[in-house]
């Protein structure tokens, strides 16, 4: 399970260091794409697979859907960790997250969420838990 918070610092070949801790559950190569609110989602080959599944069984008549899955699939990229547990993020990937230097590296359960540092500050902010917890009951919580 990819859990926890950690902060890392991207290197002048825009490689950052993935945490010991994700590695098991990520693998040796992993998918690393755009993702929503700002960020990039990390997912295991596993994971990506079933992430693949689901966008397949979207309508290609339907606009959104074809806009949506031509978000994640355009960003999408295969990573592979070097000896010292880094990975490479292309360029376009660390400007479409405004990656600078400061990294926040988050464990979402099933996949990883990397944010500019100041980004997560301010997500990581503007949550409310009790707000959101009313809100949970519509999605069965």
């Amino acid at each position: 399970m990819l859990i926890g918070e950690y902060e890392h610092s991207l290197d002048a070949k825009g490689r950052l260091i993935m945490p010991a801790k994700f590695r098991e559950d990520l693998g040796e190569k992993f998918i690393i794409t755009k993702g929503l609110d700002g960020c990039l989602f990390v997912f295991s080959s596993t994971e990506w697979t079933k992430f693949e599944e689901k966008l397949a069984t979207l309508p290609i008549s339907n606009k959104d859907a074809r806009a949506f899955t031509r978000f994640f699939f355009a960003g999408a990229m295969d990573c592979e960790l070097d000896k010292q547990g880094r990975f490479l993020i292309s360029s376009n990937l660390r400007e479409f997250a405004g990656l600078t230097k400061d990294v926040k590296i988050i464990g979402m359960n099933s996949r990883v969420e990397i944010w500019s540092k100041e980004k997560w500050t301010e997500c990581d902010e503007n949550i409310s838990a009790d707000d959101i917890a009313e809100k949970m009951e519509m999605l069965g919580i």
